[in-house]
């Protein structure tokens, strides 16, 4: 969808194409594009078909060029959708600029675009494109951070309820908040790079106003930047540490089932080996035979639960027995430490 806008008392008012007044700069915003939109843009404002595919590719990194009529930039923006499986990532929006009329195409909506359409931007001029240009960067930057703060309070919000009960809809949350920090990284990273050419580049004039202003969102870029990095080392982390007690989990129960495999064991072989085809014990006592192997089977499997103690993590006995002689030991050596103690302070008095 392509609409046009132009400012009327330092506010962006929508207008048709037909009532577009000549006298002032026009703001061409391309959003949602279609193949429609592309046919519009490539012949009646003569951009190249393959600037508008390198805008409209979701992996396009931030650059700077100089065509022939026009300058082309593109920048990431940040992007929220919360319907989406990644409710946080970034697109490219790309801008060009001519002489009278600047233009922004991007292949969804975002709230940058939105705000500035909204006249939430203060202070920003059409009339000035520099100006402009540098406004959308700054405001790109404290969405960019606003975004990333949110995603700190999701992952926190997240990990009290891992902490409660370990779930896969939670565990595959956080991998996509995990996705959406390497995008805002990676995009950060790219603005970063083009603020540096835009700060050298000859294709724009930035009056002393628009450099200061412009060395502020390098700041406020570098900020998001580490933001980013903080809250992607600490979500590695958190994720890191749930997958471990994931696995400790998963041996523990694994552990139980063993122990039950090996309690089980135990009236198995009682039973099979009474279900032989041999003359075996008991045998003429009728009834009473199988009762005395049905005792046998209970008393195998309680005496296997209290040798491998199913609930623990060791044997209670042995556990007793290793505390034991670590207590036995830990009292030797302290003997032997006083025992040399009080050799040292016998010698001591002797050479006295």
């Amino acid at each position: 969808m392509i609409t046009f806008w132009q400012q009327e008392n330092d506010k962006f008012v929508h207008k048709e194409k037909e009532n577009l007044d000549k006298d002032f700069h026009v703001w061409v915003d391309a959003r949602n594009v279609n193949r429609e939109d592309m046919h519009i843009l490539e012949n009646d404002f003569g951009i190249m078909q393959e600037d508008i595919l390198d805008i409209l590719d979701q992996d396009e990194l931030a650059r700077i060029d100089r065509e022939d009529d026009y300058t082309l930039i593109i920048m990431r923006l940040p992007v929220f959708v919360p319907s989406a499986d990644i409710s946080y990532f970034t697109t490219p929006l790309g801008i060009i600029l001519y002489k009278d009329m600047i233009i922004t195409i991007c292949w969804t909506d975002c709230e940058v675009l939105k705000d500035i359409s909204s006249n939430r931007v203060k202070d920003i001029q059409l009339s000035d494109f520099p100006a402009f240009l540098t406004r959308i960067l700054s405001r790109a930057d404290s969405t960019f951070l606003r975004y990333l703060k949110e995603i700190n309070r999701r992952s926190t919000t997240i990990q009290n309820e891992l902490e409660l009960a370990i779930k896969n809809d939670e565990l595959i949350q956080l991998l996509n908040l995990q996705k959406s920090l390497v995008y805002f990284t990676t995009s950060l990273k790219s603005n970063q790079m083009l603020l540096e050419k835009i700060s050298k580049t000859k294709y724009l004039f930035f009056d002393a106003d628009d450099k200061e202003w412009l060395e502020d969102v390098e700041i406020d870029n570098r900020q998001a930047l580490q933001m980013a990095d903080t809250y992607s080392n600490i979500l590695d982390g958190m994720v890191e540490s749930f997958s471990s007690v994931i696995s400790n989990n998963l041996n523990a129960v694994m552990k139980k089932l063993s122990v039950i495999n090996l309690v089980m064991m135990v009236p198995t072989f009682i039973t099979g080996f009474f279900g032989m085809n041999y003359p075996l014990p008991f045998e003429g006592l009728g009834h009473w035979a199988t009762l005395i192997a049905l005792m046998m089977c209970v008393v195998s499997i309680f005496g296997a639960y209290w040798i491998f103690n199913i609930d623990g993590t060791k044997n209670s006995r042995f556990k007793k027995v290793s505390t034991w002689k670590k207590l036995k030991k830990q009292r030797k050596q302290a003997r032997l430490e006083r025992k040399r103690i009080m050799k040292m302070e016998r010698e001591a008095e002797r050479k006295k």
